[in-house]
């Protein structure tokens, strides 16, 4: 592979020359190699990709400084490493002077355009979320003008021709050069791009072919689904122009608390209460689950914060059968008001169990003093 010659060499200035002068030398080249006033001429293309590369280093003052201080060596990685490495096409550069020369146009006529996707929030139940459910619900969008089929004109009429441009959507300016002839095409002022001019407009959308309307669409929300996610609904955002696709529309899914379970990804998880004898003796409770209560027997001596696990009793995964558990934590409930009877019977319990009812048991802290001490 030949050695890469100097930059500076390349575009024939001094290594202090200024940005004005760089991008003289630049112009002088670029149109003197341009391979469409050099057509098949495979050494003016190489020249002008030589002159295009060296213009790209030395116009970029970061880059400058690197090939100054390491000279080609520190190109690596930057990107101009070969022309391949190159994340633009030389014609850019050259584009970015002179517009878009020799028959092209940076501005081509106005095709066809994807609609713009919508953004909406639905709120659901917290069963809903774990069950699925199917909804309905109203969106406002743009719309095809039913009136005008979408076209912008009044009934009986149609778009026009623009004359300025003659359907093409673009102005061409043909200048004579020592090159040749080079074309310098713009969008069309008149149309604005279009090609088309609505000279008698629909009266129901004022010419632009659309409406704002609400319309009625249907949801199926997967079971499994969680707070914040997004389902989306291809084809339903706002329609596109000149047959261009429409957008989509995204639904992002609001899930509202439930009154007993809280979710943790798959698995749900609701405390239950029980009285100081059901946790001592044992009990069969009633334990609400999202598909009804089932019965659970709690062992003798159960604590406080005790969690027991009930398998596949949770959420449905999105995309299995397979399903979370459901954690219940016990909460043991001491009662707040006692009769003289249940007053009595408890210190009989204590007197039983060899407890002093007056005597404060250490606590874990307790505990700890004394290990340090």
């Amino acid at each position: 592979m030949p050695e890469k010659r100097d930059y500076y060499e390349v575009l024939g200035v001094e290594r202090n020359a200024s940005e004005a002068d760089l991008k003289k030398a630049y112009r002088t080249l670029a149109k003197k190699y341009h391979p469409d006033v050099n057509p098949d001429n495979q050494e003016a293309e190489a020249k002008f990709k030589e002159v295009s590369e060296a213009y790209a280093v030395l116009s970029d003052p970061q880059k400058k400084q690197q090939y100054d201080r390491f000279g080609h060596a520190g190109m690596n990685g930057t990107g101009f490493e070969g022309f391949g490495g190159f994340g633009f096409g030389f014609e850019d550069i050259f584009d970015s002077f002179f517009g878009s020369p020799f028959g092209r146009s940076s501005r081509q006529k106005a095709g066809p355009r994807r609609g713009a996707d919508l953004k909406y929030a639905m709120e659901i139940t917290f069963n809903e979320a774990a069950f699925g459910v199917s909804k309905e619900f109203r969106v406002s969008r743009m719309q095809h003008c039913q009136v005008c089929s979408g076209s912008g004109a009044k009934p009986g009429t149609a778009p026009q021709t623009c004359k300025h441009c003659n359907g093409t959507g673009q102005v061409r300016q043909v200048q004579s050069t020592p090159f040749g002839q080079m074309v310098n095409a713009r969008a069309c002022e008149v149309c604005r791009g279009e090609g088309t001019l609505i000279t008698d407009p629909c009266e129901e959308c004022k010419g632009s072919g659309r409406v704002q309307k609400s319309s009625t669409l249907n949801i199926d929300i997967p079971a499994g689904i969680d707070d914040s996610q997004t389902i989306s609904l291809r084809g339903e955002g706002e329609p596109g122009t000149k047959g261009g696709p429409a957008g989509d529309l995204y639904v992002t899914i609001r899930v509202k608390p439930h009154p007993i379970f809280t979710r943790d990804g798959f698995n749900i998880i609701c405390e239950i209460p029980v009285t100081f004898t059901q946790a001592a003796l044992g009990a069969e409770m009633d334990i609400p689950t999202l598909e009804g209560t089932i019965k659970y027997s709690i062992p003798e001596g159960t604590q406080t914060g005790t969690i027991f696990r009930l398998r596949n009793k949770g959420i449905k995964h999105l995309r299995s059968n397979s399903k979370g558990d459901q954690f219940v934590k016990v909460n043991v409930e001491v009662p707040t008001k006692l009769s003289s009877k249940q007053k009595e019977l408890l210190r009989q319990f204590a007197e039983v169990s060899g407890d002093d009812v007056f005597v404060q048991r250490k606590n874990f802290f307790d505990k700890m003093k004394d290990i340090f001490q």
